[in-house]
């Protein structure tokens, strides 16, 4: 029998929500693991990136030649890949994105003689009228099928752990509202699973000879309304019971919109997960339990346990890690021009009594509950706009407070560079008529002083993005100068000099 650390698994959707926990846990596990994702640097600031059985690799499923060199030498594959962002094709552009990636992925594994396939898709059924998502999932499925690669298909309902969209739509709306007007759907009967017992049948239905081929149904041991869910979590998080009014008029459209506005995941997200929520999602074959036993968590357990995982910061994973992190052309600072156009730019310095040590948890800790320091109240006006014109808006919150790595996101930025005690750099994901940085750099200063750069970027689409930038100027400028007193404020240190604008560019301003 060929040993684990011999074999190669590629981990397509590496970065995702269940691929960043699956990652660890098969490294555990001791096999050597290929991650597969667009933006692999989001998994190199890992902790696990510095095993030895991990590979990283940059792969777009909808590009056959990157594909087929990703499963060039692996024994089996996962794909966690789901197309659930807004395209260019509208509705049905998730739709055709995820059939196209389903048909490389059978053309690379048949060309790289993989054993197994492992996919992850959604619970349902066609003969209930199935939600477009669910659809979706469900053709990809088959697409795989089809080849001649053995695949394993395992169908799965809610999943709820820490991070994941689902309970994280679950959450806010719970903690936010006391009376919840709700559509039909909040009677529609689920069973949820823990994300513990998702990875551990994906990593059970490995080099499992009674599962290749074959298709599993995966759910914890509860079959409850959503309604139920949500009074569970009310009490396992210590509030009033909420006040729950279904009401028949309220379309999934609807649903989506106010799941945006509520919470923070985007109407582009919120519309096929409400869509879903419409169809009924039980386990009619549980064989699955037989060929892998576990312990399987109570919905009681599974939601104790992500709140705990909330409250001690210890989210592993987040809804918010997929996706292809895109760093524009011109964010690296320089003192030449950037060829496709003017930026824009406002900084302001200030002379700090401690060294960068002592000032970077300030910097790392900014936005979520700590807020950005001063006149908050802006940038949740902001961020309320935003979400009205169906931008991220101000998702207020963070994966962990005390900690960032490259593509996290900090209410509605992203985190597109961070140094430890030298820079962070953020990308806007608002909607703005251009695109805008937001940039820390923390300067060493003589007799253990720091020198901290607040630095606006921005790069104008058009005559409106003129406009935006020079209204906003005078506004940057009140707001850099408050923000750049209280960092000094909360990281106790003396202000010897500042907050002033920057005059020296080329010594204030990183090139990397």
């Amino acid at each position: 029998m060929e040993d684990k650390n011999q074999k190669t698994i590629l981990v397509l959707g590496a970065s995702g929500y269940i691929g960043g926990r699956l990652v660890p846990l098969l490294l555990e596990q001791g096999y050597t693991v290929r991650a597969g994702a667009r933006s692999p640097d989001k998994l190199l600031c890992r902790e696990y990136a510095g095993h030895p059985g991990f590979e990283p690799f940059t792969v777009n499923v909808l590009d056959q030649e990157s594909l087929d060199q990703a499963c060039l030498g692996c024994h089996a594959a996962f794909y966690l890949v789901h197309s659930m962002g807004p395209g260019t094709g509208g509705k049905d552009d998730f739709s055709s994105r995820d059939r196209a990636a389903a048909r490389n992925m059978v053309q690379a594994a048949e060309k790289a003689g993989l054993k197994q396939v492992i996919y992850l898709g959604g619970l349902g059924d066609e003969g209930e009228e199935l939600s477009h998502h669910l659809q979706s999932r469900l053709d990809v499925g088959r697409i795989l099928e089809q080849g001649s690669v053995p695949v394993t298909f395992l169908k799965a309902a809610m999943i709820i752990g820490s991070g994941s969209a689902s309970f994280e739509v679950m959450r806010y709306l719970v903690e936010r509202l006391p009376v919840m007007i709700t559509p039909s759907w909040v009677h529609t009967r689920s069973q949820p699973i823990a994300v513990s017992n998702v990875l551990g049948y994906l990593a059970g239905c490995l080099d499992n000879p009674r599962t290749v081929g074959r298709t599993f149904e995966i759910g914890g041991p509860d079959v409850l309304t959503y309604a139920q869910l949500f009074r569970i979590f009310s009490e396992e998080a210590g509030l009033p019971q909420r006040l729950i009014i279904p009401v028949p008029f309220f379309t999934p459209r609807l649903s989506s919109y106010w799941i945006h506005l509520i919470t923070p995941v985007p109407s582009s997200l919120a519309r096929p997960l409400a869509e879903g929520l419409k169809n009924t999602v039980i386990c009619r074959d549980n064989s699955i339990r037989e060929i892998i036993p576990q312990k399987l968590l109570s919905c009681r357990e599974a939601i104790r346990l992500a709140l705990a995982r909330v409250e001690q910061e210890q989210v592993d994973s987040c809804w918010t890690d997929a996706g292809e992190v895109k760093t524009p052309e011109w964010a690296t600072c320089s003192d030449t021009s950037y060829a496709g156009g003017k930026i824009y730019e406002i900084a302001y310095e200030v002379h700090l009594s401690l060294p960068p040590e002592k000032i970077w948890p300030a910097i790392e800790s900014i936005g979520g509950k700590k807020g950005w320091y001063y006149a908050d109240f802006l940038w949740r006006i902001r961020g309320l706009g935003d979400k009205l014109i169906g931008g991220s808006g101000y998702r207020e919150g963070r994966r962990v407070q005390h900690q960032l790595r490259y593509g996290d996101t900090v209410d509605f930025w992203r985190v597109i560079r961070v140094q430890k005690f030298e820079q962070l750099r953020l990308l806007a994901e608002m909607k703005v008529p251009g695109q805008a940085l937001l940039e820390f750099d923390l300067f060493p200063g003589e007799n253990s002083r720091t020198i901290l750069v607040q630095r606006a970027r921005f790069y104008p689409r058009g005559l409106w993005g003129i406009i935006y930038w020079q209204a906003l100027a005078p506004v940057h400028i009140w707001l850099f100068k408050g923000m750049l007193n209280k960092i000094a404020k909360s990281s106790k240190a003396k202000i010897l000099e500042g907050p002033v604008k920057v005059k020296d560019r080329k010594n204030r301003c990183r090139l990397s």
